[in-house]
């Protein structure tokens, strides 16, 4: 069964394990997240259920998100994302899922919006070594040669060049979950998560936690 929600990043620091052992981890407000939908294959293809997070003022609604809402009778979200899961029969319009149904040393996949970093150069982008910055040099931080002469006389597609870096949908898998609070909507997450601070995140089981 797949399981998931939706959280949002706080920051980074540091835990001690009982060994005295230091470990980065990023703590995550994850959930609670309702259940605002249902899906099935019969109606529409697949099996998923639509969790919604952050309440969001009514009268800041449209009448669509406040119709879609409705059943759930708990207002409307400033968040609506779904989760693929086999067995949807365990849920129900309105449940509310919280942090617990992760456990401690449980992996998981994280997904989130990079931090933008707007145009770079190869060097900052795609980590190439750059020329020498002595002896008379002019070619320091520039991409060299990019074509093929006469023949084909052109660019190659997936050349690596100058371009926007960041702010793009990175996920990042086999996390280790240190510590959940469930009564304080905390995960602990070792390891670093996409996104700066108050960033959006996917939280879902490994796909990749039994190889």
């Amino acid at each position: 069964m797949k399981k998931g929600l939706i959280g949002k990043k706080l920051g980074m620091t540091q835990v001690f394990a009982d060994d005295g052992t230091r470990i980065p981890v990023t703590i995550v407000e994850a959930g609670p997240c309702m259940v605002v939908q249902k899906k099935t294959v019969a109606r529409d293809g697949y099996n998923a259920i639509q969790v919604g997070f952050e309440n969001k003022d009514s009268n800041r609604s449209n009448r669509a998100l406040v119709g879609h809402c409705k059943t759930a009778e708990k207002g409307t979200f400033r968040y609506l994302r779904e989760i693929r899961t086999e067995d949807i029969d365990q849920y129900n319009v309105g449940d509310i899922i919280t942090a617990d149904i992760f456990s401690e040393g449980e992996l998981i996949d994280v997904t989130g919006t990079s931090i933008g970093k707007g145009y770079q150069g190869v060097i900052k982008r795609w980590n190439f070594q750059g020329g020498r910055s002595t002896h008379g040099s002019r070619f320091h931080r520039a991409p060299g040669s990019i074509g093929c002469s006469a023949t084909p006389s052109r660019v190659f597609k997936n050349t690596r060049l100058p371009g926007h870096m960041g702010n793009a949908r990175v996920t990042v898998q086999r996390l280790e979950v240190v510590r959940a609070d469930a009564a304080e909507n905390i995960l602990m997450i070792k390891g670093a998560v996409p996104g700066p601070a108050n960033a959006l995140v996917m939280i879902r089981d490994s796909v990749k936690a039994k190889q």
